[in-house]
């Protein structure tokens, strides 16, 4: 989905989608019929980043890396984005306190369950969210500068929703 956003605002770029979801790599295939999007089936979060970028963005799949594993990907992103690429990842991240992170999730199941989202279906979330690994904002950050980014920033924040990166210098 975020592929076919960035797409319509970029139609002359290229795009590389990469994910070990079989699940995920058929519904690109579907999105994507006609061949121009290269679609790859890899482990992103193991192997080396297939080529050579000038942005890389992910959205909603870093978090369920351990910290180990999300740190050790930044430098492999940084590593494959040309000089003075970006990285964008639109992410949940876990609260900087117990109390903070408790705050979000409340929040969060509070603003679904008003927006009308079925009772089973918040259920189900919060089981597969149970699952997840997510860090702190500032720990992101922390592990962006560690692989060499510049201009790290938050560009947006909504309880434990965030979009944050960095530019590879030139």
């Amino acid at each position: 989905l975020l592929a076919a956003i960035l797409r319509q605002q970029f139609p002359n770029a290229r795009f590389t989608l990469i994910d070990i979801s079989d699940e995920m790599l058929a519904k690109a295939h579907e999105r994507f019929p006609d061949g121009d999007v290269r679609i790859i089936a890899a482990d992103y979060s193991q192997e080396p980043i297939p080529g050579r970028f000038d942005a890389i963005v992910s959205a909603l799949s870093i978090h369920h890396l351990t910290d180990e594993h999300k740190a050790a990907l930044f430098h492999r992103i940084h590593e494959a984005l040309n000089p003075g690429g970006a990285f964008i990842n639109a992410d949940e991240v876990k609260g900087p306190t117990p109390t903070m992170d408790k705050f979000y999730w409340d929040e969060w199941v509070r603003e679904i369950t008003a927006r009308g989202v079925d009772p089973a279906e918040i259920t189900g979330a919060l089981e597969r969210m149970s699952h997840d690994i997510p860090a702190t904002l500032d720990a992101n950050l922390a592990w962006l500068r560690d692989a060499g980014f510049a201009d790290v920033d938050c560009y947006y924040k909504y309880s434990g929703f965030t979009v944050f990166g960095g530019v590879k210098s030139k």
